[in-house]
């Protein structure tokens, strides 16, 4: 964030009170797919007319580990850098960042973008639900932070039966082209199912509770299998769909969206998922391989959708 916005606390328009601050890979997914691009290569890449570029990070915390290893985040930074300079989505909202990461990516990223974020524990402390935005195109209107709990204005709360923290970042923006619409990036924990669950009944009770006329987008690690989850259930029965789903055109088979850095599995379980609301049109949808010499920017598999908004003229 190049402006310091972190630590205020407010209740905006949204309402809603908390802290502010694979080399040669070819495949079908049916009749609305196409095949995938190799390795290194563009899939969506920056978005000039009336749509946006939506993507959904989990870029893997920075454990220390050893470099020339798979995890080192010395080695994935200059793969995931450039990625995101390919790709230049509209908005990204990334996992597990942690602050000098977050910092880090912001460096990575062309001049024209910024972000909006806050650690989980508070501050800088702790995991970033970051959302990047290219301000060309985009401006935020809006933007608070809720904890997953009980007493969902409490930093650093839990509840539910999960020992990690976990957030919401959200952001409402006013496209420059267009109409205004909100991006909520989330984590869900990763061992509590009853936790995943009942933080998937507060998202979907937090987006109710928007403006109906506001398009909404849901970016997440969700821990959970899209299609075979409760948290899935709860949130589309919310009405929000998979975009996925939705897409009018597939880029990319159906790939496992935890790679564990090695080659991704068609057919394995989607648990980074891309969520809209009935406001949102799915151009395309992609789960992007993308490596560079075999290395891999994260463990996870990012999400990548180009949409329209209701009332915005398609490309």
């Amino acid at each position: 964030m190049r402006d310091d916005r972190a630590g205020v606390s407010r209740r905006g328009a949204l309402g809603i009170a908390g802290a502010v601050g694979v080399a040669g890979i070819t495949g079908s997914t049916g009749a609305h797919a196409e095949p995938t691009r190799g390795p290194g290569r563009r899939l969506i890449g920056p978005s000039f007319g009336h749509e946006l570029h939506v993507m959904s990070f989990n870029i893997r915390y920075d454990a220390r580990a050893e470099p020339g290893t798979p995890d080192s985040w010395t080695d994935r930074r200059p793969v995931l850098a450039r990625f995101l300079r390919l790709e230049q989505p509209t908005v990204l909202g990334v996992q597990e960042a942690l602050y000098h990461q977050v910092r880090e990516v912001s460096a990575d990223l062309p001049a024209h973008y910024d972000w909006i974020g806050l650690g989980r524990e508070g501050g800088s402390r702790g995991e970033f639900m970051a959302v990047y935005y290219d301000t060309r195109r985009v401006e935020p209107v809006d933007f608070d932070h809720f904890w997953l709990s009980e007493t969902p204005n409490v930093i650093g709360s839990t509840s539910w039966g999960n020992t990690v923290v976990r957030m919401v970042t959200l952001v409402r923006f006013r496209d420059r082209r267009g109409r205004e619409f909100v991006h909520v990036n989330t984590h869900f924990d990763h061992r509590s199912e009853n936790s995943r669950q009942r933080s998937a009944e507060l998202v979907a009770e937090r987006i109710t509770g928007f403006d109906p006329g506001l398009p909404v987008v849901l970016t997440g690690d969700f821990n959970s299998p899209a299609e075979d989850s409760e948290s899935f259930r709860i949130l589309t029965e919310a009405g929000l769909s998979d975009t996925w789903h939705t897409a009018e055109r597939r880029l990319t088979p159906a790939w496992g969206t935890f790679g564990g850095y090695r080659e991704p599995v068609e057919g394995g379980d989607r648990i980074d998922w891309i969520l809209a609301s009935s406001g949102v049109r799915t151009r395309k949808a992609a789960i992007n391989p993308f490596t560079v010499r075999g290395r891999y920017p994260s463990d996870h598999l990012p999400v990548q959708v180009l949409v329209s908004l209701d009332g915005m003229m398609g490309a």
